[in-house]
């Protein structure tokens, strides 16, 4: 069963919210409509869906039927045929101390589909691994963030989402931080890495 409202609207693109009801599931999720192409307008809406099935299949879903589990996504960026999005998934099963949430995102380029990867915002070449790795470690220290374990590095592939001004890094839980501190989430402003930022690729074009 499925429920669909518009939740925004630009030009002729709009983000619509799907929901997917079924027995211990409640989950939302977006589709992109009123692309020019149709093809590019299949292919984001299907790697969409396989993301929000990664999460329902990674709480547990189908191999516990005691799982429970609700989900929403928030809309970070949607301009100049960017779309980034985060996802939240929180699931619970009778019995157990607490839930237990994860998230993902994903971000696309409504023009051609591309799914782009944390690589592609950087010039070939340039160590945006040591780059983001150093302006986190800094962060988790001035804002005195509680650690369950020390951070060295970010992954090359980590996950991550783009706004207007900001490259946002987070980490799941229980990855660096206690619970109860929730997702450690790192908003860098573009300006701070501009020297490594690729001019051609989607920090480029939202700056164009």
């Amino acid at each position: 069963m499925e429920e669909a409202a518009v939740a925004e609207r630009v030009g002729r693109e709009r983000i619509v919210t799907h929901k997917l009801v079924k027995p211990r599931l409640q989950v939302k999720y977006p589709q992109v409509a009123g692309l020019k192409n149709g093809l590019v307008q299949k292919m984001v809406n299907s790697a969409i869906l396989d993301a929000v099935y990664d999460l329902i299949r990674k709480q547990g879903y189908v191999s516990n039927p005691d799982m429970e589990i609700t989900g929403s996504f928030e809309t970070k960026l949607h301009e100049k045929g960017l779309f980034s999005v985060l996802y939240d998934n929180y699931g619970y099963a009778k019995g157990a101390a607490h839930g237990i949430t994860y998230q993902s995102s994903q971000t696309f380029n409504l023009h051609n589909g591309r799914l782009y990867q944390l690589a592609d915002l950087f010039k070939p070449g340039s160590d945006y691994v040591g780059r983001l790795s150093e302006i986190i470690r800094r962060q988790f220290k001035e804002r005195d963030i509680p650690m369950i374990a020390e951070f060295k590095s970010i992954r090359p592939d980590q996950d991550f989402f783009m706004t207007e001004k900001t490259l946002g890094i987070y980490f799941q839980l229980y990855e660096y931080t206690p619970y109860v501190y929730g997702f450690p989430t790192f908003e860098i402003p573009y300006v701070e890495l501009a020297d490594i930022l690729d001019p051609e690729g989607p920090v480029g074009i939202l700056k164009s």
